[in-house]
């Protein structure tokens, strides 16, 4: 199964250039037959760009957090707690393989679908 995230374009371009290997969220799907996310890369650029498989999806303290993911955040200590200011504990999704498409597609015409505010599960729409 898929889900489809919505990511700022410069986090996008370190994911598929290896610099970044988590992607920070402060909530995740419950669903465990997730393996797979689809990079939606956000204003301005706004088109599907790529996929990445899961190896894990982490849930710590954020301290604790920080410790394990700091190495290849693609972020700085001051971003990661503001982005989780108000949270006790969040989640790092541990990207395993990544695959960039030749052609970017466009999430209306080739999902038909609004980008998500957090996420969208895509098990019936193929790519």
């Amino acid at each position: 199964m898929r889900v489809l995230l919505s990511i700022k374009p410069k986090f996008a371009e370190m994911i598929f250039a290896g610099t970044k290997k988590f992607e920070f969220r402060r909530t995740v799907f419950r669903n465990p037959d997730v393996k797979t996310v689809v990079v939606y890369a956000s204003f301005p650029v706004q088109k599907v760009i790529g996929e990445f498989e899961i190896e894990k999806i982490i849930n710590d303290e954020l301290e604790e957090l920080w410790k394990q993911t700091k190495k290849y955040a693609g972020i700085d200590e001051t971003c990661f707690f503001s982005y989780f200011s108000d949270k006790e504990s969040g989640y790092a999704i541990k990207i395993k393989k990544t695959k960039r498409y030749k052609k970017a597609l466009c999430l209306r015409e080739d999902f038909n679908a609004t980008p998500p505010q957090s996420f969208m599960y895509l098990d019936a729409v193929t790519v």
